[in-house]
């Protein structure tokens, strides 16, 4: 009888490894802008933080970084970094302050933009968006893969908003000729209608602005203000694996017809926005953009080979041990 329990709870357990109750998501973010960007990473709070919290990746790189199901957090692009005499890290836009390529529990200083996910949240389905509420910074498209759902398809903000943005929100280099970032009217202006705080605190309240309105213009499907979540919240169905580009090329996004005023724009000398670079002429990042379409989603592909392969294995014991018994 002991024998015949121990046998049972034994095939419980590998019951639900073989269905996935035990399972990662992964996150495979590439670099495709001609210049290099650090990502950082905030798990949200009351959630634990993953391996890894910010990294560098170069023209071309990409790393998968895996997380629990459960998981919930933010990530960004950092850009135009440096490291001073005394060791100390820091980026002109999407810093974290925390004196390290690792942020380590620190969020981005605006502007920058933000990919949001929550896992496995109501009805067990992934949420997840790109959030311009906390200005600009970089081009970013998120694209699920294996997942299921009307809602689940690409969002993203694929188009140069540096060099469009408003004089007013616009953060330049020292020179005042190169465009970086674009704030939100809310870091610009600090008032209650652009935050949506105090008597605007609400979704009746808090309605798009003039400058909400050029951020959705630009980018329909990613938040332009707090409370834009019909058209810029999206759902997946497990279990799906997710790639987050920073400067996407259209071929990276299977429902780009679908997308209007998403393609890149000029910047103010009307060519196609170039490489970031400081103004004292101290660092300067070139080079051509590869193409990683399949190095994007491989790696998570080969996780859910690796559970399915497990899987099988475990159903194989449990019947040996069945015909044992």
């Amino acid at each position: 009888m002991d024998q015949l329990k121990l046998s049972l709870q034994f095939l419980l357990t590998l019951h639900l490894l073989a269905s996935g109750a035990v399972s990662t998501t992964t996150f495979t973010v590439v670099n495709k802008c001609d210049y290099s960007v650090w990502p950082g990473i905030l798990s949200n709070a009351g959630i634990a933080a993953l391996p890894t919290t910010g990294f560098l990746l170069q023209t071309g790189e990409a790393k998968t970084i895996t997380a629990p199901t459960s998981w919930g957090g933010r990530l960004w692009g950092r850009t135009l970094c440096t490291q001073d005499s005394a060791g100390k890290f820091s980026c002109l836009t999407g810093d974290c302050g925390s004196g390290t390529i690792e942020c380590a529990g620190n969020g981005a200083s605006p502007p920058a933009t933000l990919a949001e996910f929550t896992l496995n949240g109501d009805r067990g389905l992934d949420f997840f968006d790109v959030s311009l509420v906390d200005g600009y910074n970089v081009p970013m498209l998120v694209t699920p893969r294996g997942g299921s759902g009307d809602n689940c398809t690409s969002t993203g903000c694929v188009g140069d908003l540096n060099g469009t943005c408003p004089s007013e929100l616009r953060v330049t280099s020292v020179d005042g000729k190169q465009s970086m970032a674009c704030r939100s009217a809310c870091q610009a202006f600090g008032s209650p209608q652009y935050c949506c705080k105090g008597a605007y605190g609400s979704p009746n309240s808090c309605k798009p602005t003039a400058y909400s309105q050029i951020f959705k213009s630009a980018c329909p499907r990613a938040y332009s203000y707090a409370y834009d979540d019909k058209t810029s919240t999206f759902t997946c169905a497990p279990s799906a694996d997710y790639t987050i580009t920073f400067c996407p090329s259209p071929n990276d996004n299977p429902s780009q017809k679908s997308w209007q005023g998403q393609n890149p724009r000029s910047d103010s000398s009307g060519s196609s926005s170039g490489s970031p670079q400081l103004n004292n002429g101290t660092m300067v990042y070139v080079g051509g953009a590869m193409d990683q379409s399949e190095l994007s989603w491989s790696a998570g592909t080969h996780v859910k080979e690796s559970q399915a392969i497990a899987g099988f294995v475990s159903i194989t014991i449990a019947l040996w041990l069945l015909c044992h018994l």
